[in-house]
This record gives C-alpha cells, structure tokens and sequence, in this order.
C-alpha cells in the first residue's frame, strides 16, 4: 500500500543512542521525510515502525515510528535563558495568581531598581498581574512569586514537560517517553 502523507503525519520519535528522548519539551521528532533521510544517511537505527508504507518504483520501506540515534548527543547542562524556558521552568504558570493565560514575564527586581533579566530574577506572571506589580518591589506591591525564581537545570525542564504531553502520541513511543514513571497498582 502507498500512503499519501501530509509534511507533518507520521511523526518519528528520536531518541538519544542511550534510548532517552532528546527532549521531552517541545517532544523530539522528525517529520517521516528526515527520519527516512536519516536511516539511508546510517545515522538512526529504527526501533519501531508504523503500518503506513512509502514506496517508490524500486524502493517499499515502512514508516519509521520511533529512531535512535548511532551517536550519543550529550545534552547542554545549562538550558538556554528563553522566554519559553522560563515558562516551562514556571510550568506556563503565572507566579503570582497561577493564571495560565496571556503570560509574559516578569522582573522581580524591577529593571528601573536595578534588576536584573536573569534565571534569579525573571518569573512567568500573567499580563494583568505584570501590570498590577509594574515597577514595585515585590513586599510593596504585596505579590510575592510563589517560587523562587532559579536557574533550572535540563533535568528540571525535562520533567516539567513531562506534565505538557503533546497533542500526538503514538502508541509506540510510550514505552519510550514513560518508563520510568511510577506505575498504577
């Protein structure tokens, strides 16, 4: 059977060689056309396979459902200082009334009293609370983060995101995103 696929159907999950996600947020995937890519390139070996097949006039191979890489990618220890990072690390959460809607950050410190954008002094906080808080102090604007902002480590952000699973899921890849967390009696 031929499929017709759309760019973005038949995800592939990649892993590191170590069989781990290289990201669980955003979740580490290929589009099946780089997955496909990849295992001529020799650079994945595939673990799970979907039913779909693509074939051309000499060629049949089914889609690739889950990959690992052939060499081990050692993740940053240090997550890079984004807007969405900051986010993950606050779990899309506003910080001051855990609102998770319209987000923003926030400076703790205020920049015109001297703060600074740092992992220790930025915070998710809804837009209506950003406002409220504007340029005061925390204790003079009586809204304290609920957390102490920090600087997270990948591990940190790997298992906030786990609590964000993504809209696809394949069930070939729960053994794989899932295996070491507690399971139901």
């Amino acid at each position: 059977m031929t499929a017709t696929l759309s760019p973005g159907a038949w995800p592939a999950l990649v892993l590191n060689a170590d069989y781990r996600p290289l990201s669980y947020y955003p979740l580490s995937v290929w589009a099946w056309q780089d997955a496909i890519k990849a295992v001529f390139l020799d650079r994945v070996n595939i673990v799970e396979y979907y039913e779909r097949q693509v074939s051309s006039a000499t060629f049949q191979m089914r889609l690739p459902s889950v990959v690992s890489l052939k060499t081990f990618i050692r993740p940053s220890r240090q997550p890079a200082f984004t807007r969405f990072n900051v986010f993950l690390r606050d779990r899309f959460t506003c910080q001051y009334c855990d609102s998770r809607e319209d987000l923003t950050f926030d400076h703790v410190i205020p920049r015109s009293r001297g703060g600074q954008t740092t992992w220790e002094n930025v915070v998710a906080a809804c837009s209506p609370c950003n406002l409220r808080k504007g340029s005061l102090m925390p204790e003079a604007a009586h809204m304290v983060p609920r957390q102490k902002p920090y600087q997270p480590s990948v591990f940190d952000l790997h298992q906030n995101g786990r609590h964000f699973p993504p809209n696809y899921l394949h069930d070939s890849w729960m053994d794989y995103l899932y295996w070491d967390t507690e399971l139901d009696p």
